[in-house]
């Protein structure tokens, strides 16, 4: 099976796009958004969306909203950009409905289907308010993260964009360095930085090994 490089599929469209287009950018959280951002913003006029119910426990998906808009803030102050933000309310019950689908989700270990469940609703919902905004491409942050499979990622996003009928930015976002770049820049936004990737049992599986070192 030929292994498809997303990040240089992503920068040819770059090279190609017939001027400045509208991005729907799905984040999963501030630190991870830094390193994206910074790729994209001379290319796309971005909208951030903030859509993530599977975080737990709700005071941690408050913390991660209010860091993305601190982050926001930052940049479009420092660099006189106006980088929007939508927060869509906040429902864990999509999330639940999303991965009770997926057999035994309750004990698979990170990286697993019910991760791609999870992945698939987030982009679903990107995508539907994409489309029905008129944005002229939607993405997501989540392979910026070497636990995130970007192979799944951009599989979801393209049958989206057949789907839908709206284009899916392909990416990689871990290439050439960006995690260490999202770390690098976390640090100079002096971002909060989790230790875990959001949902319950996440936060279960990172406290075991925590418990067990």
């Amino acid at each position: 099976m030929i292994k498809i490089n997303y990040n240089q599929e992503m920068e040819n469209l770059i090279k190609n796009l017939d001027g400045k287009k509208t991005l729907l950018l799905h984040s999963c959280c501030g630190p991870c958004s830094t390193a994206v951002i910074t790729k994209l913003k001379d290319f796309f006029d971005i909208t951030v969306f903030y859509y993530n119910p599977s975080l737990y426990p709700e005071t941690e998906y408050e913390k991660r909203r209010d860091e993305q808009i601190k982050f926001l803030n930052a940049l479009n102050k420092q660099e006189k950009r106006n980088i929007k933000i939508i927060v869509p309310t906040f429902n864990p019950n999509t999330f639940y409905d999303a991965i009770k689908k997926v057999e035994n989700f309750e004990n698979l270990k990170e990286g697993g289907m019910r991760c791609y469940a999870c992945y698939k609703e987030r982009l679903e919902a990107t995508a539907k308010f994409a489309k029905q905004n008129n944005f002229d491409f939607f993405g997501t942050t989540l392979s910026v993260s070497p636990y995130k499979h970007s192979d799944w990622l951009n599989e979801i996003g393209l049958n989206l964009q057949k789907e839908l009928g709206i284009k899916f930015l392909v990416s990689d976002f871990k290439k050439k360095d960006g995690y260490k770049l999202s770390q690098d820049l976390s640090k100079k936004f002096n971002l909060y930085r989790q230790n875990y990737c959001g949902c319950v049992f996440s936060l279960k599986e990172q406290e075991e090994k925590e418990t067990n070192n």
